[in-house]
């Protein structure tokens, strides 16, 4: 059986200890024979963090932990401290170690989404069928889907109905049922029937893609916190090897009494506290598993940079259809005058049934049955007022108020937020039915959880009419609603709110259609509905959620600002330790087996409290 990395390193480190444990306990008086017995423990345990260090410094790179460690451990074994020596670099040896499953554990979490990838696509030439590279297949092609294959390609179903396992794009265990005419997005997994679908874009440009493309380069952004300790590292270094260096020659020749064999073991304790191992590898796993819980739930965030700037939002400002509503108009109320409201809803279907408008197709979905066309004659449909049309023997008008004053028909405008959809027949006014867009299940629990996050304000901005923007604003519990938009205008309102905030603040976007790309790139950060989401929006946005659920926002906002607290944690335990050990070592009152803990010990308990980060369940 092939052995792992870390396994080949538990092996060898195992070894040592029991070399280790031989030369501890076998009380040899020859001094020889001792240096022997330990130098050979030493060096299956350390000899690749010596070898590291030569050739770093051959390199050019002299100031890592793996110059600290061998400096340190040479320098113990110089002044006669065998054990003290073997006992640094073992339990060097053992933090790195746990430090490697650490970050393991935490590329599995991401990595879990690369299983995403689709190996291969059906694509249909007559009766037979061709197994080829989804890259190989070009838009328009007919493919076919089997039980338990994943989808290769953005499709759209042409024949067939399933169920599809979504949860490795979206996180939700939920199957999704899809039939003719629906859209398959890649990635997800075909649970039952036998589907034919037509491809719609090319592996490039799909939803798989795209998701694996944003993973694999979260990491190259990183957060102000990062940044910050790599600088910190790159001068903190250089600086504790010259106060060590200082510590271990200047005493002794300014004091007489003083002993250069005290104060180089001063000196050697200094160095091996003064290892920055604790957040040099803590804080970026603490980002890389807020990345990675994140990314278990359904929402995508491109770099830790943004993770972190999520933690400041004081606005959140939202689009309105596809993101706060389901894009889908739906007929919501039917109100005959002298009919039956069936008869209105036939009616209404039938003069409208040529037409390919949201209105009209909506009108014929709440109808739900087929239209009989030879019922009709004598379409006209006019550009912003409806249709008139003759349907049986009576004449049919149904369109806005406009095309009701324009016919001269008697009607009252009602008080309701939608769009109204007034019906005549013969000239005499026979009822209206509403039209409106639906507002998400999840949308006002996401107000009220951004509220509870901390979240200052949640602003609407929409280019529906004033009355429908100020119902579904009134319906969610929002603090303010501008209706009535243009894209320019959204930009404008979203410049004008930048002025509201603090100067540490963020404000985040909310949108999902090509219109909000330059409001989400403006934004400090930019979320996009992913999963009906444009690919304009995706591709502008710094977060994606992959269900199309708002509430999803405050969960991130939550795994966000979990990340900073794990790392501020880390950053003050790590330097409150070893500041305190460092002073006590430069005192002559810490021991090597201090100096071990402030920075194995140290490194292993960030490392510990950075691993919190995977558990998402703990993330409500």
């Amino acid at each position: 059986m092939k052995l792992s990395e870390n396994q080949k390193s538990l092996v060898k480190i195992l070894i040592g200890a029991a070399a280790y444990a031989v030369a501890i306990f076998s009380r040899v008086e020859s001094s020889f024979v001792s240096l022997g017995t330990f130098l050979a423990a030493y060096l299956i345990i350390g000899g690749n963090v010596v070898w590291r260090a030569v050739r770093n410094i051959l390199r050019g790179k002299v100031f890592d932990e793996n110059f600290l460690m061998t400096i340190a451990t040479i320098g113990a074994f110089i002044v006669g401290d065998f054990a003290e020596a073997v006992a640094v670099m073992l339990f060097y040896q053992v933090g790195e170690l746990f430090q490697d499953y650490a970050v393991d554990q935490s590329r599995k979490s991401i990595a879990s989404l690369m299983n995403i990838r689709p190996d291969y696509a059906n694509v249909q030439h007559g009766e037979t069928l061709e197994k080829v590279d989804p890259d190989e297949v070009k838009i328009d092609e007919t493919i076919v889907i089997k039980p338990g294959e994943r989808i290769p390609l953005d499709a759209v179903v042409l024949s067939g109905s399933s169920s599809v396992d979504t949860s490795a794009l979206t996180g939700e265990s939920l199957p999704r049922d899809v039939d003719e005419g629906d859209m398959l997005l890649s990635g997800c997994i075909n649970i039952s029937g036998l589907i034919t679908a037509r491809v719609t874009k090319e592996y490039g440009e799909s939803t798989v893609n795209k998701i694996l493309d944003l993973v694999e380069n979260a990491s190259s952004k990183k957060s102000k916190s990062e940044n910050f300790i790599t600088k910190f590292a790159g001068y903190y270094t250089p600086v504790v090897v010259i106060i060590a260096a200082l510590l271990a020659v200047i005493p002794p020749l300014v004091v007489p009494e003083e002993l250069f064999r005290d104060w180089i073991y001063r000196g050697l304790i200094f160095l091996v506290i003064s290892c920055p191992c604790a957040l040099v590898i803590s804080i970026p796993l603490s980002f890389f598993g807020g990345i990675g819980g994140a990314s278990r739930r359904g929402i995508l965030v491109k770099g830790s940079n943004y993770l972190e700037a999520l933690a400041e939002t004081e606005i959140v400002v939202f689009d309105k259809t596809g993101t706060l509503t389901k894009g889908i108009f739906r007929v919501q109320q039917v109100e005959p005058q002298g009919i039956s409201a069936d008869a209105l809803l036939e009616i209404a279907a039938h003069a409208e049934s040529f037409s390919n408008h949201p209105i009209s197709l909506s009108l014929r979905k709440a109808f739900g049955k087929p239209i009989d066309a030879a019922r009709i004659q004598n379409v006209e449909e006019t550009s912003g007022h409806g249709v008139t049309a003759q349907v049986d023997d009576a004449k049919i008008a149904a369109g806005n108020a406009k095309l009701m004053r324009r016919l001269g028909i008697g009607f009252k405008e009602p008080d309701v937020a939608g769009t109204v959809v007034h019906v005549a027949q013969d000239g005499v006014y026979i009822g209206y039915i509403v039209i409106a867009d639906e507002v998400k299940e999840d949308a006002a629990r996401a107000i009220c959880e951004l509220k509870e996050a901390g979240i200052r304000q949640t602003v609407m901005l929409t280019g529906d009419a004033k009355r429908i923007g100020e119902r579904v604003s009134a319906q969610l519990g929002l603090d303010r609603v501008y209706t009535e938009l243009l894209p320019a205008d959204k930009v404008s309102k979203v410049e004008e709110l930048f002025a509201e905030k603090s100067a540490r603040g963020k404000l985040a976007f909310v949108g999902d259609g090509i219109n909000d790309a330059p409001v989400l790139a403006r934004a400090d950060i930019g979320i996009a509905m992913g999963g009906l989401g444009s690919d304009a929006a995706i591709e502008a946005a710094d977060i994606v959620i992959m269900t199309d659920e708002p509430s999803k926002i405050a969960t991130a906002i939550r795994v966000s600002k979990k990340t900073l607290r794990i790392v501020k944690q880390n950053i003050t335990f790590a330097l409150l330790v070893k500041g305190a050990v460092l002073l006590l070592g430069a005192m002559g009152i810490a021991s090597m087996w201090a100096a071990i803990f402030a920075d194995v010990g140290v490194a292993i308990l960030a490392i510990l409290n950075a691993i919190r980060m995977l558990n998402v369940k703990s993330i409500k």
